[in-house]
């Protein structure tokens, strides 16, 4: 079964073929980090136009890189939400149009599903059940995943994501945007005993994250620092904020492979690709010997083979899950353990 995914839900357009017997035949990504820094974040009308200019030649991209025709396609899959509504209909219209024209059916996917997946497109993918951290721009999250579909929240955070989190302290250091990758890189010639900041929830007894309080930490510190901030100002105090931002992290997940039982972690979103958070990560599982799972750099970001994988493995449970009616609706607000 090949399996065409789409993925629109933010700021990122991506398509991919996905076989289930042979694996992933051709994916092509276009980001919109570009447009979007001028504005130092997202801006969700300018976002939904560039998705309808990108969808249409990422897509014939996709299929001469696969040497494939159309009626090869077997199924359309598309995320359906959580994200920007302009953009996720833009998604959603697409692969609804076409499952018209080309008489295939189609099937909505979650995005968050997709990220949870992704590390099983690698070539060492983890095995049932395990616990996963998700952590990106919208969302930070701990699940018990038991299988395809059957994931219970363990953790989330009460205020901004670890990904919101980076964005607005990277904003307020002048590092541009998009903030993680900006803050991670000067971390690294940061001096870690310059600055401590706040580790929030680190000993609190339950598993939820709260960031905007060590947001506002480096707000407070920006604002009363004596002198205009130099380069090492800001590597010492971005060095503060991701050794907070990791510690916390780390803490909660082996907290919950602990309370679990469970001596797997798959790490997924956009944060996972953060270089501090998987140093830690691996540091930890060699001294606490748990293996510790991530997706392909290029897939942690969000991207159409991780809508084309989770769609195809939904479909191989549950073939009906994919329809031939062609109406569609959008779910910009969707919990991951409220899917079907």
């Amino acid at each position: 079964m090949i399996v065409l995914g789409i993925e629109s839900s933010c700021d990122e357009t991506g398509l991919a073929l996905y076989d289930t017997e042979r694996g992933l035949r051709a994916h092509a990504l276009y980001s919109q980090v570009t447009m979007h820094e001028e504005y130092g974040g997202v801006v969700p009308e300018l976002a939904s136009r560039d998705h309808i200019r990108r969808t249409i030649p990422l897509l014939e991209q996709v299929m001469q890189s696969s040497q494939l025709g159309m009626p090869a396609i077997d199924a359309i899959a598309y995320t359906q939400g959580p994200g920007l509504a302009g953009a996720l209909l833009v998604g959603a219209s697409v692969a609804c149009g076409l499952g018209l024209a080309l008489d295939k059916p189609v099937i909505g996917v979650h995005h968050l599903e997709g990220h949870l997946l992704s590390p099983l497109l690698a070539s060492n993918p983890p095995a049932f059940p395990f616990i996963a951290l998700l952590v990106s721009g919208g969302h930070t999250q701990l699940m018990r995943v038991d299988g395809v579909g059957a994931y219970t929240l363990l953790g989330e955070t009460l205020d901004d994501a670890a990904g919101e989190a980076f964005d607005k302290s990277a904003k307020l250091l002048g590092l541009g945007y998009p903030g993680g990758p900006a803050i991670s890189r000067i971390a690294e010639t940061g001096d870690p005993n310059v600055y401590q900041l706040p580790r929030p929830m680190l000993h609190a007894k339950n598993l939820d994250f709260s960031f905007s309080g060590l947001k506002t930490a480096v707000l407070t510190l920006v604002k009363n620092h004596p002198h205009p901030l130099t380069i090492k100002d800001k590597a010492n105090i971005a060095r503060a904020f991701v050794d907070a931002m990791v510690e916390v992290l780390v803490a909660k997940s082996l907290a919950a492979l602990q309370q679990n039982n469970l001596q797997r972690l798959v790490v997924a979103g956009g944060v996972g690709a953060n270089i501090q958070l998987r140093n830690m990560l691996n540091a930890a599982a060699k001294k606490k010997r748990f293996e510790v799972f991530y997706p392909e750099l290029e897939f942690c970001t969000d991207n159409g083979a991780m809508i084309a994988f989770a769609g195809a493995l939904r479909l191989q449970r549950s073939p009906q899950a994919a329809s031939k009616d062609y109406r569609f609706n959008v779910k910009p607000r969707w919990p991951l353990d409220q899917i079907d």
